[in-house]
């Protein structure tokens, strides 16, 4: 797996880079069994970004709003730009504050300029994720994993000060 983890200028108390590296190490297991399933996808590839909860699309640029992004296969062996096409997606679920699905299907008015009216994506609780690689449906529920894992992460996180 490879991982890039950014400073975030986002004050968030109990999300960060390290909390969404291990959500998306909690479904890891999932995503990388799946990827010898053809029924999942045929790349053999995966890419998960997350966007910070935190960032506003209206004042805050995508790069500086990423707050994690994880590959998972082998980059150099990429028959495709799944990491771009990962941010699209999150992007898309960032900007629209829906599933990318969603946006797609029933609320294509609101895509902007330039952005590919692709799925996979999830919008849940304020948490964009982006995932490509698999069957748009597949990135989808593997997006979703992720997000509520970071989730879980965070009521963790809010747990140990309550009940230490």
């Amino acid at each position: 797996m490879n991982a890039s983890v950014q400073p975030m200028p986002f004050d968030a108390a109990f999300l960060d880079a390290r909390a969404a590296a291990r959500a998306v190490d909690l479904v890891m297991p999932m995503m990388t069994a799946s990827l010898d399933d053809p029924r999942v996808g045929q790349s053999g590839f995966l890419h998960v970004v997350i966007m910070h909860p935190l960032a506003d699309p209206q004042r805050h640029a995508l790069e500086a709003s990423i707050l994690y992004e994880a590959s998972v296969g082998d980059r150099a062996k990429w028959d495709a730009d799944y990491a771009a096409y990962a941010r699209g997606k999150a992007e898309m679920a960032w900007r629209t504050r829906m599933d990318g699905h969603a946006a797609c299907a029933l609320y294509p008015h609101l895509l902007r300029q330039g952005m590919q009216p692709l799925w996979g994506s999830v919008y849940a609780h304020g948490i964009a994720v982006g995932v490509s690689g698999a069957n748009p449906w597949f990135d989808e529920a593997f997006a979703g994993a992720v997000a509520y894992a970071l989730r879980a992460v965070a009521k963790e996180g809010v747990q140990s000060i309550v009940q230490p």
